[in-house]
């Protein structure tokens, strides 16, 4: 007994495999100007990066290349294990901790005032987002001549104007190395702050505000219950990002102290081995654990950034 496949079922599956090919065309003429792209950001990121990993596992000085041997995992060990390496991951935590948190503070304190109406509000956005557009050499520089100087710097200005010829002039750079670091870093990474709590601020119900205020609730309340629980995404994406471009930071420190008196992060020290020290083994392997940990961050970034696109579009 033959079965026969009734004709409009034939009629229907057959054009199936032809419908497909103008759909694989279709797609990949969309992506065919997007290949050279691709092929670019490959060969200027992918194919260095592999490089310095293949490097990160040889005993590689430059002064003897003909020293050069196959070294496994040791570089990674002397990272890890080596004094002055540890100390600078040590800076770069602390380095890193203490710009994103008083970013953090003084950019949702920014925010919220940025929040309100009043007069010149456009004109002191603009002033507040200045710093975040300077480069960061130059900001470094403007920090270090400008205000840290112990002769003609700012500070010490103020200090005279306000002390007369018997205040103190403290050399600021000196005296406090690190904090002078992270005064320029956080002068400049707080308008980041700012802004992206001032979006997550402004995307308030402003009704569910003033509902709140009938019912009772002052200005505190208001705060701690509605606003905090509503820009928290805003808050971990502000600390994930501030802490994947901060940990990478080499401009500061190189700028105002050149890596002494304790404020050598863990960039500069790959700096410092790579170029002054030659150990190219060495250096690489400190550069991908870098990589490695701003993988990691990022990832969380990117989980936090997905999150918080859902919500929106949920609303």
């Amino acid at each position: 007994m033959t079965v026969t496949t009734p004709p409009a079922r034939v009629a229907a599956a057959s054009p199936r495999p032809a419908a497909r090919r103008p759909n694989r065309m279709r797609a990949w003429a969309t992506r065919a100007p997007l290949l050279p792209a691709l092929i670019f950001m490959i060969v200027v990121t992918q194919l260095p990066f592999v490089a310095t990993l293949v490097i990160s596992f040889f005993d590689w000085n430059a002064l003897y290349p003909d020293d050069r041997h196959f070294a496994g995992f040791a570089n990674y060990a002397e990272v890890l294990s080596t004094p002055d390496l540890r100390r600078s991951v040590w800076t770069t935590v602390l380095l890193t901790a203490t710009v994103v948190l008083v970013s953090l503070v003084l950019g949702l304190l920014l925010a919220l005032l940025l929040d309100r109406r009043f007069r010149g509000r456009a004109a002191v956005r603009t002033m507040l987002i200045a710093p975040f557009l300077l480069v960061p050499i130059a900001a470094a520089l403007l920090w270090k001549h400008v205000l840290f100087n112990p002769e003609y710097g700012l500070f010490n200005g103020i200090l005279h104007w306000i002390g007369g010829d018997g205040a103190a002039q403290p050399d600021w750079i000196s005296e406090m190395p690190l904090m002078a670091v992270e005064a320029s870093l956080i002068w400049q990474w707080t308008p980041f702050m700012t802004l992206i709590l001032l979006a997550g601020l402004q995307s308030r119900d402003p009704q569910l505000i003033e509902a709140a205020r009938v019912d009772g609730a002052n200005d505190w309340q208001v705060f701690v219950h509605m606003t905090l629980p509503h820009i928290r995404r805003y808050i971990e994406l502000s600390v994930l990002l501030g802490s994947i471009y901060i940990v990478q930071n080499f401009d500061a420190v190189y700028t105002i102290t050149s890596g002494g008196l304790g404020t050598a992060n863990l960039p500069y020290t790959i700096y410092q081995t790579f170029y002054q020290a030659h150990e190219n083994g060495l250096a690489s392997a400190a550069g991908v654990l870098v990589v490695i940990g701003s993988i990691i961050l990022a990832t969380f970034a990117l989980r936090v950034v997905s999150s918080l696109f859902r919500a929106e579009v949920s609303r």
